[in-house]
């Protein structure tokens, strides 16, 4: 079985590719386009013909879907 390497930036970025965030997120890259396209995503930029996001949007974004119960958001 061949091992995959993955290769690490040579500096460290605080704007990660539509795969890092969905993988930082724990979703689909999939479900992440959907936003981009449907709204209620995580605020994102394009540098040049590229989709980044900042890594405190995707904190941002996460921090808005956290719950107490499944009765309602919390705090």
């Amino acid at each position: 079985m061949k091992k995959t390497r993955v290769q690490t930036p040579l500096i460290k970025s605080p704007f990660l590719s539509t795969d890092e965030a969905a993988a930082y997120l724990r979703i689909s890259v999939r479900a992440l386009e959907h936003f981009r396209i449907n709204g209620g995503g995580p605020r994102y930029r394009k540098h040049g013909n590229k989709v980044v996001y900042p890594l405190e949007n995707l904190n941002a974004w996460s921090k808005k879907r956290e719950y107490e119960h499944t009765g309602g958001a919390g705090k």
